[in-house]
């Protein structure tokens, strides 16, 4: 069972000075049996209050407010966190699609995971469903074979998306990062009626070639009748295993947003994140992205500038 230390700083800075900064946070690790966390850290410039409560997905979530003028917001984020999940147990699930709609049909959120968007090239999510030909294969193995089929027929190419690329652009240019194939993900199997949900957190292969290591990462779990929950990564084709840290879940990628918020101010702003995952052999691996988020400067300081990921993409 490793242990990771996982070091996740996201740095904003004003070209004049800003107040009422209200962000919320969901930098926290997952509650769950596949992960124990074993020491987490936050710090946050000039140590704003922090509420925290659980949200409707079950994600930790934190809210601050900070009130002074500052020219510069740092979230930083220290945790050492032990993952526990076993993918073996993932081996022997054989449900079909008669036990699925009499789990789905009796609870609502279930329901609510099982509907797909309402996109311009569903054309395209079925002719892709044809290739898969889910008839006659467990629920298990279509969605195995969704995260096959993403893995081959997408190409895994950075800064050619960003955070509000749509499942349609996605399929017109078929490639993308981990989260693109996560929302392509979720569309396939919600047109299937499977219940998934989109989940953030960090991959941490300790250089075994997996794409995604370092950055913030996204895959999908989908709903298996008789299991509950199992998380495959259609970036890296696999079951998630004991190198996923889970941050937090939802119907798609705005319900997982690390970091969002607003400020008051007529300032341009610059965002810079880093990562680093320490192993236990001591290699550690860093990852630092400057994303420039520059906006007209606006002519009262009262009108409110919006201060979310909007720049940076899991990646």
């Amino acid at each position: 069972m490793p242990i990771f230390k996982i070091h996740h700083i996201t740095q904003y800075e004003y070209d004049r000075p800003v107040k009422e900064s209200i962000n919320e946070i969901k930098i926290f690790p997952y509650q769950c049996s596949e992960q124990e966390v074993l020491q987490h850290e936050l710090l946050i410039t000039q140590e704003p209050d922090i509420h925290i409560y659980n949200d409707y997905w079950g994600n930790k979530t934190g809210i601050f407010n900070l009130l002074p003028l500052h020219n510069e917001l740092v979230i930083e984020s220290k945790l050492l966190v032990r993952t526990t999940g076993s993918s073996q147990l993932r081996l022997n699930f054989h449900a079909g699609w008669d036990e699925l709609k009499k789990e789905v049909t009796s609870n609502l959120q279930l329901l609510e995971l099982s509907n797909p968007d309402n996109i311009k090239s569903q054309t395209a999510i079925d002719d892709l469903i044809q290739i898969i030909q889910p008839a006659g294969k467990s629920i298990a193995a279509t969605v195995e074979a969704c995260s096959e089929l993403i893995f081959k027929q997408f190409k895994y190419i950075k800064g050619i998306t960003n955070i509000e690329t749509t499942v349609d652009e996605i399929l017109s240019h078929k490639s993308g990062v981990c989260q693109d194939f996560a929302h392509l993900m979720l569309q396939l199997l919600r047109t299937l009626h499977i219940p998934c949900r989109y989940v953030s957190g960090y991959i941490c292969p300790n250089k075994n070639g997996m794409r995604g290591e370092g950055a913030t990462h996204a895959w999908v779990e989908a709903y298996i009748p008789g299991f509950g929950y199992a998380g495959i990564d259609p970036t890296n084709n696999i079951w998630v295993t004991n190198n996923h840290v889970k941050l937090a879940v939802g119907n798609h990628f705005n319900d997982c947003t690390p970091i969002k918020g607003t400020f008051k101010g007529p300032a341009r702003q610059k965002l810079y994140v880093y990562v680093s995952v320490g192993y236990e052999d001591g290699h550690i691996f860093e990852e630092k992205n400057n994303v420039q988020m520059q906006a007209e400067p606006f002519n009262s300081d009262t009108t409110l500038q919006d201060e979310s990921f909007t720049g940076q993409q899991q990646q």
